[in-house]
């Protein structure tokens, strides 16, 4: 089931269409990376989320009925450009803010030290804002976009400043968010970060919603039928065995192990590829070579053709 779907959005400015026809729809417990270069339109979408400005034209639904203008209490949203209120003390900035997302002082007194404990930043409740680190400064946002338990949650490059121990963690808690029930749209360019946590993409380009859909389909959809193989044997015997019958793209002999890179047509089985090196060697591992989701990235907005 989905619980938010965007049909046929078109925003136009001035002179510039951000966004034309555009379509995603977001399943429940899933998180969604929202993918595109710079310029694509992805900001303008979630500003429309948001209801920050409004769409020319299209259909926004929200558990299955269309979006309120009350909604957005549901909708949590950290975007890519932050910024806190840098003369106030953390805590009573963090506090200031639940309560403009419905939490009483008392509920956000005890939600935010339990939140601050986790991040290990209990230490600078009662510091100013202007005297945190760039990480520090985002963990409280982190922190603030979760702590009124919205079902929708919009992240705009989340992992941006942050160390790579950070980044870990904050994964985890996005991880763990899911898991507990939360949907989540991922805005991002890190595509080792879409790999990691994404279960449905969307890509924009040029204002256009151009590819959509499960991860793991959308890589076997472009993947080219190529298996990365070891073995054991002897190479020259090996190599001219494969080249006989498949396209043989690498092969190397490492310590009297054979690593070997082959291409199969439409017609060919891998079952059948196994077989022909069990007559000439031992097998040792065989596994089909799927594209990155930063090889779909660049062959469908440059046009490029993927290398594996």
């Amino acid at each position: 089931m989905m619980l938010f779907e965007a049909k046929d959005i078109v925003k136009n400015y001035s002179n510039h269409k951000a966004l034309n026809k555009v379509s995603i729809a977001v399943p429940k417990q899933s998180i969604f990376g929202l993918l595109g270069p710079n310029g694509a339109g992805k900001t303008t979408l979630i500003r429309i989320i948001n209801q920050i400005i409004a769409p020319d034209s299209g259909s926004l639904n929200f558990n299955g009925k269309p979006l309120l203008v009350s909604d957005v209490n549901r909708i949590g949203y950290l975007p890519e450009e932050r910024g806190l209120y840098k003369k106030m003390k953390v805590g009573e900035q963090a506090i200031y803010l639940a309560q403009l997302k419905g939490l009483t002082v008392a509920e956000a007194k005890k939600e935010l030290k339990l939140w601050f404990k986790k991040f290990d930043i209990l230490s600078w409740w009662d510091k100013k804002v202007e005297d945190l680190s760039k990480g520090m400064a985002q963990k409280i946002q982190f922190i603030v976009t979760i702590i009124h338990k919205p079902e929708l949650l919009i992240f705009d490059e989340p992992f941006s400043g942050f160390d790579p121990i950070n980044v870990n963690l904050l994964k985890k808690e996005i991880l763990h968010l899911r898991d507990n029930g939360t949907t989540i749209i991922f805005s991002t360019h890190n595509m080792a970060s879409v790999e990691e946590i994404c279960d449905n993409i969307a890509l924009i380009n040029n204002s256009e919603t151009i590819l959509e859909g499960k991860m793991t389909d959308i890589k076997n959809t472009y993947k080219r039928n190529v298996f990365q193989i070891e073995a054991r044997g002897d190479l020259n015997e090996m190599q001219s065995a494969i080249e006989k019958d498949y396209v043989l793209e690498d092969i190397e002999q490492i310590d009297g192990q054979l690593n070997m890179r082959v291409k199969l047509s439409e017609q060919q089985a891998s079952a059948e590829l196994i077989r022909h090196i069990l007559n000439h060697g031992q097998l040792t591992s065989f596994n089909e070579i799927l594209p990155s989701m930063n090889d779909i990235f660049i062959q469908m907005v440059n046009g490029v053709e993927m290398e594996v």
